[in-house]
């Protein structure tokens, strides 16, 4: 009975391991099974158009900056406009102490009188002489000698006249006047102030502002880029688009500019052109001095784009994984656009349309891995619900 007994417990145990085994075993095929897979957000990527803007420091000045400054010394007397006042052609900004060029004017006119009265003087003696002459009263010699007087008398009527006009120029630059239509810039010199030609800071700065030059720099790379595409620098003006331009606070200025100018020369110092946008500045919210970043767009008609946390780096270089038809994943490396908005790239190279690529998690990816692909809306639901406190998750 005993030996019975024995061997009933030996087959019992037996056939506990075994039925162990095949638990264990058929657990494991489902471990392996596609619902066991780990999920990762994957998109399909498709070529779409895609509007690039390249962007450019830019420094902002009026189309026509005027230093005004005086054309004669003297005290300032009157301020007749404030910085940033709004001045016509011709109309009076500052009144130099007119007193002396006033008697500088006075003098003058007085000496033409006084040559007016000796030339008309000279010419009796003339009209005189040549009477006298015609009766042989009076030699050749004597009426000559009149008529030498009078041309000489006629020259100094002359050089008194062209005093004359200077003397007025003179009071008449006493009253500085607006060369042009514009806006007043700072005023460095007050009522009292002694101002002159040959001072080296001008009295203020007017600008036209009614339409204003944007300058900008482009790389000698980038001006070779364009003139390849577009033949010759003709081209390139004719071809520009219209740009925009982006003001200090970041705010896009309303106005479309045009590039109107390239400089034909390259900045040895710092390898670049200068080019010129102009844009209308019918509220005159730009003026000269400022700052800003001109923004040139560009069209890719067919591009691909990703988000960037679907990369990662490795030795300089750019990695996707590509989801295989068989779930497995699969290591690429891209090229991307130069251009980076810090949540996107613009692939050039390394994809190709209709290629299914991990969007999420592939920090934890390895090359080979089989994975349940869901869509990134699957995957934020998902989170949501993991993140859900209990109670919630109840109701």
């Amino acid at each position: 009975m005993k030996i019975q007994r024995l061997m009933m417990n030996s087959f019992r145990k037996f056939l506990l391991a075994s039925m162990c085994l095949v638990f264990f075993a058929c657990n494991g095929k489902q471990q392996t099974g596609t619902g066991m897979l780990p999920d990762y957000a994957v998109v399909e990527v498709q070529p779409d158009s895609v509007v690039l803007s390249s962007s450019y420091p830019a420094t902002i000045r009026g189309r026509q900056d005027v230093e005004i400054r005086p054309n004669v010394s003297g005290f300032i007397t009157k301020l007749s406009v404030d910085e940033g006042a709004v001045v016509r052609k011709g109309q009076t900004l500052f009144i130099i102490d007119p007193v002396q060029y006033e008697e500088a004017v006075n003098v003058a006119r007085a000496a033409v009188n006084v040559a007016e009265s000796a030339v008309a003087t000279a010419q009796l003696t003339v009209d005189n002489k040549r009477e006298l002459a015609k009766k042989n009263i009076i030699s050749n010699y004597d009426l000559q000698m009149a008529e030498n007087t009078l041309a000489s008398q006629q020259a100094t009527l002359a050089q008194a006249r062209a005093q004359l006009v200077n003397a007025e120029k003179n009071l008449s630059y006493t009253q500085v006047t607006s060369p042009s239509d514009g806006v007043v810039g700072t005023i460095p010199f007050r009522v009292g102030a002694l101002v002159s030609p040959s001072m080296t800071t001008p009295l203020t700065t007017v600008s036209d502002i009614s339409e204003m030059y944007v300058y900008f720099s482009m790389t000698e790379k980038q001006l070779l880029d364009l003139i390849r595409q577009d033949g010759s620098s003709n081209g390139i003006l004719e071809k520009m688009p219209m740009v925009g331009l982006a003001l200090a606070d970041g705010s896009l200025y309303p106005e479309r500019g045009k590039i109107e100018t390239i400089s034909g020369v390259i900045d040895q110092s710092t390898g670049a052109v200068s080019v010129r946008a102009a844009f209308k500045n019918p509220q005159h919210l730009l003026r000269s001095g400022g700052t800003g970043s001109i923004k040139i767009p560009s069209v890719l008609p067919s591009a691909i784009i990703i988000p960037q946390k679907a990369t990662y780096e490795m030795q300089d270089k750019k990695f996707v994984y590509v989801v295989q038809a068989d779930s497995k994943v699969k290591n690429t490396e891209i090229q991307v656009f130069n251009l980076d908005d810090g949540k996107n790239y613009i692939v050039t190279s390394g994809l190709n349309p209709g290629d299914r690529l991990v969007v999420e998690g592939v920090g934890t990816l390895r090359e080979g891995m089989q994975i349940h692909p869901i869509s990134p809306e699957q995957a934020a639901a998902k989170l949501k619900a993991m993140t859900q406190p209990a109670g919630e998750k109840g109701e």
